[in-house]
């Protein structure tokens, strides 16, 4: 089934340049050219995945993500000149799944559009459907229907990498996880050492679900080799 990607970037020439390469993987594209015109498009269309530019006219890239974090599990990949390790946490931190740098080669932007949508998608592969559809761990529960999560009877919202992150820990609740292996899977990339991409979802994760993210009793750091869902 062909799958819908809005694109949400101002510069017109970036925005033709990758609208007609995604379109050429027989992708649907709607492009937006500032951030009001993005929520316009999100609410008209079905909506698969988001490329969203940082620095945006009328609404910016990160007042966008909030906006959309706060009713969408929709995976967003950030694309954007501001590259640094700062604006990463920042934008992964309010909800971004996955970032990308400009300049970017196709074949990367490409590569990390599937595998973003793929996660997705396929929670509940066919030959799976008969396994349990909730998982639970003390008073932590996870829908793999509805792809939601609760702590005790309290609602939380989760992105799409941090719901990955933690069906990987409850479905492996004897297992210790290194940064490689959690980057391996969730991101399904190679590793280079971007701890800073793992402490950030860790620590978002852990705000949402912990009484004490500092004291967590959930997600636990096992010192000098991962993480691991608590006893």
């Amino acid at each position: 089934m062909q799958k819908n990607i809005l694109l949400v970037e101002d510069d017109i020439e970036i925005s033709k340049l990758v609208t007609n390469h995604l379109e050429g993987e027989n992708f649907t594209v709607f492009a937006a050219f500032d951030g009001e015109e993005a929520l316009t498009l999100l609410g008209k269309n079905k909506i698969d995945l988001i490329l969203l530019d940082l620095m945006l006219p009328k609404l910016s890239g990160m007042d966008l993500l909030k906006q959309i974090r706060s009713t969408n599990l929709i995976p967003v990949l950030i694309i954007s000149a501001k590259g640094s390790d700062i604006d990463k946490a920042l934008g992964l931190g309010f909800g971004a799944d996955d970032y990308i740098s400009k300049p970017f080669s196709m074949i990367e932007l490409t590569a990390r559009v599937h595998a973003a949508i793929r996660r997705a998608t396929q929670y509940l592969p066919e030959e799976h459907q008969s396994r349990p559809t909730t998982l639970h761990f003390k008073e932590l529960f996870l829908d793999l229907n509805t792809f939601s999560a609760r702590v005790k009877d309290q609602s939380i919202q989760l992105t799409a990498k941090e719901f990955h992150m933690l069906k990987l820990f409850m479905t492996n609740q004897n297992r210790v996880f290194t940064k490689e292996q959690i980057y391996h899977f969730i991101w399904e990339d190679d590793y280079y050492g971007n701890e800073n991409v793992i402490n950030v979802h860790i620590r978002r994760l852990r705000e949402k679900i912990e009484d004490d993210p500092s004291n967590p009793k959930y997600i636990q750091t096992i010192w000098g080799i991962g993480y691991k869902l608590g006893e």
